[in-house]
């Protein structure tokens, strides 16, 4: 069963708020076996609820419309559709003693604009809204699905689990879509790309791959799609062997791992402690690190040495060094890796320094220059990387490498 998603109102089309509900639905009709075709956002008119539901049902047997069912004039999704499946309006006695007793609850009158939510064409199927005042409702045309709930997120999700699914569920039982995804760190997606082209092009017809890029971590999800009698799964875990066989040192975590989930099992493992020093990311490495639910038994502390007095006189980086090389400089940063692992007394260090941005950069050393410096008992390594985003970004993007640099010294180590 293909589903085609529709979001109705105008204010997700000037931007004033997010469409977070199709993701939620998507995901969830995806663990049922229905799989998501399209997400359109349209304009709560009549004329545009009512093309998008015809071209919507020539390419899906199911639409799920969230918006549109509140009591004011706008909100016009219920009286079309009513007019599209040729209903009638009937008060649905269920749905009034919910509304009424909704706003009994709460020392409310019943207005008239309230009691007309109870208003419900009678070509559909009601759907019991638990926690609001417009009900859901399921309406069936030539073996065609469509289903309206209200934009509401937690109604919408209320009514999808505890109506849509129940149901959609017994009309696909014999169809199964799995995921697993790869976390990988290292290669742009393009490279990743190239470096996989010719196991992806020999995957089987029913698994697909998608590349998920974001600032911290390519994604790699693959879906089987298929019936329950197929080992969907194991499908799966043939061609994630291979994946890894791959590219083993770029894969970093499977599913909601990160870069600081995985380097804390990796620290744990070795009874290891970290330290940092950030010149150039404002503590966001240390943020990072200490996201993590008992961090404290292997994070010692940060130092955040913007100035070259406090890489000086706190760091005890000479400042001869400074003056010669200059603070983003792999000599300096090696010095300031080396003093922050030995006065917090850690195992390892990470150290940063660079030009985040805007401004600041040189012809020699331009915005966006990082040099990075990992230090443990056994080695020190060091490289400079240039960024070419917006500050932020690059903030992001130093510390989510200088992360990845200690994942593969750690590896390196253990070998």
């Amino acid at each position: 069963m293909n589903a085609i998603l529709i979001t109705i109102g105008d204010e997700i089309l000037i931007g004033q708020i997010v469409d977070t509900n199709s993701a939620w639905i998507a995901e969830n009709l995806n663990s049922i076996g229905i799989k998501v075709s399209r997400i359109l956002s349209i304009s709560d008119t009549r004329e545009a609820i009512k093309t998008s539901i015809d071209e919507s049902f020539v390419n899906s047997d199911l639409i799920i419309m969230t918006g549109g069912l509140g009591p004011t004039n706008d909100d016009i999704t219920k009286s079309t559709l009513n007019e599209y499946f040729k209903g009638s309006f009937i008060v649905h006695e269920p749905s009034l003693a919910q509304i009424t007793s909704f706003f009994s609850r709460r020392g409310m009158e019943l207005t008239e604009l309230n009691r007309k939510q109870a208003e419900i064409p009678d070509c559909c199927i009601v759907l019991n809204n638990q926690l609001g005042t417009a009900p859901g409702m399921w309406f069936e045309k030539m073996g065609k699905i469509l289903i309206s709930l209200p934009g509401v997120p937690f109604e919408m999700i209320n009514l999808m689990e505890n109506e849509v699914i129940p149901r959609l569920s017994k009309l696909t039982t014999n169809q199964v879509i799995t995921h697993r995804t790869i976390q990988t760190f290292g290669l742009p997606e393009s490279f990743l790309a190239e470096k996989l082209s010719e196991w992806e092009g020999q995957l089987p017809h029913n698994l697909k791959l998608a590349y998920l890029p974001s600032p911290i971590s390519i994604r790699l999800r693959l879906s089987a799609y298929g019936d329950v009698s197929m080992n969907l799964k194991g499908l799966i875990d043939v061609e994630v062997k291979k994946l890894y066989q791959i590219i083993p040192r770029i894969i970093f975590g499977e599913g909601d791992d990160t870069l600081q989930s995985v380097l804390g099992q990796m620290l744990r493992l070795r009874s290891a402690t970290i330290s940092t020093a950030e010149s150039c990311t404002g503590g966001t490495i240390a943020h990072l690190l200490t996201q993590i639910p008992g961090s404290s038994s292997y994070f010692k502390g940060s130092v955040v040495a913007y100035s070259n007095q406090v890489k000086e006189e706190i760091l005890g980086v000479d400042a001869e060094l400074i003056k010669k090389f200059g603070a983003v400089s792999i000599t300096v940063v090696e010095a300031i890796a080396i003093s922050v692992k030995e006065k917090l007394k850690t195992d390892y260090s990470i150290a940063v320094s660079g030009i985040a941005g805007p401004d600041g950069g040189t012809l020699e050393k331009p915005v966006g220059t990082v040099c990075f410096a990992i230090a443990s008992n056994k080695s020190l390594f060091s490289k400079e990387l240039i960024f070419t985003s917006d500050r932020q970004r690059n903030i992001l993007r130093t510390s989510v490498t200088a992360l990845n640099m200690l994942r593969l010294m750690l590896i390196d180590e253990n070998l």
